[in-house]
């Protein structure tokens, strides 16, 4: 990116402070609306499952979030828990349609099986206006971490704290878009006072498995199963995806807790983190939901499998 080309807040060279955070806030404007979207279906769930409001956000005067989870009503100590997220960036459209999807046409299927917990929009105000990070503008999915400063990740993680230990599988339900290049990695730039070095997108569906507790059973039966209705990513010819070395079709690793990224949070045995491709000509918005929920069913029924 080209000094003329710089991102249209700060001083190419210098990290944000106060006045540049809150001149990047007032940019950002509502697209639509989490309320109907998300919390009025969440109440429609009230018949089948139970609902927690495990917090809420003041982001005056944007708005006052309350954060929905959606638990298994049959639920049995005994049995496994798994947790799926949904929404950690706002903008991941499929991650909160495909888990809210999930919970209407799947979730009761696994009643008497396993626990479930799923949270389909961890972001509310990011949600509404189609962006990656918080008002704050700080990344949750890099703030998963003790005196977390998001309040997005900080109630996340009070709500999974009683679950730690019990926790067989985790999925998180993310997306890899064309603004990712366009906008959110400029302004990672801007905001940190660093030059913006392009990179490249990925065509299709890919994996982030941890690099600390790798699963690659697990990675490949979800990428098997995804196949079937969405294509796969492929490797750059330099052998990665999005800079990271591709160790078997579809996967790259990232070290999940030292990285502060939601799939870490429950020291889970089997964890992934899903990136749907929704700017391909090839995948339509439903597809994308459809890959969110074939990656969900199919990580439940390998991780039922092996327990």
């Amino acid at each position: 990116m080209t000094s003329a080309s710089f991102y249209p807040v700060g001083t190419p060279g210098q990290p944000w402070g106060s006045t540049e955070k809150a001149e990047w806030r007032a940019r950002q404007r509502k697209q639509r609306d989490y309320g109907d979207d998300v919390a009025s279906k969440v109440e429609d769930f009230k018949s089948r499952f139970d609902v927690v409001e495990y917090g809420h956000l003041d982001d005056s005067p944007d708005g006052v979030y309350p954060l929905f989870a959606v638990r298994s009503r049959d639920w049995n100590d005994a049995l496994p828990t798994a947790l799926v997220t949904g929404g950690v960036h706002g903008y991941e459209t499929s991650g909160v349609h495909g888990a809210l999807q999930f919970i209407d046409r799947h979730m009761q299927d696994y009643a008497g099986r396993i626990n479930l917990v799923v949270v389909p929009c961890v972001s509310p105000w990011a949600y509404e206006r189609i962006n990656r990070w918080n008002p704050d503008a700080l990344d949750p999915n890099r703030s998963f971490h003790a005196n977390s400063p998001a309040g997005e990740s900080a109630a996340l993680l009070g709500l999974v704290e009683p679950l730690k230990g019990r926790v067989l599988m985790h999925i998180d339900l993310h997306e890899t878009t064309d603004s990712d290049e366009s906008e959110f990695r400029p302004a990672l730039a801007a905001r940190d006072g660093k030059p913006f070095e392009p990179g490249t997108i990925p065509d299709g569906f890919y994996l982030v498995d941890d690099s600390e507790n790798r699963q690659p059973g697990f990675q490949k039966a979800i990428i098997a199963a995804v196949e079937q209705v969405t294509h796969i990513a492929p490797a750059d010819p330099d052998g990665t995806i999005i800079g990271s070395p591709v160790v078997a079709p579809g996967v790259i690793e990232y070290a999940l807790v030292s990285l502060g990224l939601c799939a870490g949070i429950t020291g889970a045995r089997y964890t992934t983190t899903t990136e749907v491709y929704p700017d391909s000509p090839r995948a339509t918005p439903q597809q994308c939901n459809d890959a969110q929920v074939a990656a969900v069913c199919s990580a439940l029924d390998y991780a039922l499998a092996h327990n």
